[in-house]
């Protein structure tokens, strides 16, 4: 278990200035950046234990958060 915040630009360096440029030209990904970055948030609270949750909810933040990143990197390399 990493206790290391995963954001965007850290997640896809390749892809900064692409990141960035998105959120203000593409509303549809500006929303996913915006939700990932609130279920990034959960788990990194989880994990860290500053808001822990049970196994089976983190789990499932777990999976919203890949699902979200696998979109995201599929609108960024388009």
């Amino acid at each position: 278990m990493s206790h290391t915040p995963h954001e965007l630009h850290e997640e896809f360096p390749q892809f900064a200035g692409k990141i960035s440029e998105l959120k203000q030209a593409d509303s549809h990904f500006a929303r996913l950046a915006e939700e990932y970055h609130a279920v990034n948030r959960q788990v990194h609270r989880a994990e860290s234990l500053v808001e822990p949750m049970d196994d089976i909810a983190e789990m499932e933040l777990r999976k919203t958060r890949a699902r979200l990143k696998d979109e995201l990197y599929r609108l960024l390399s388009a």
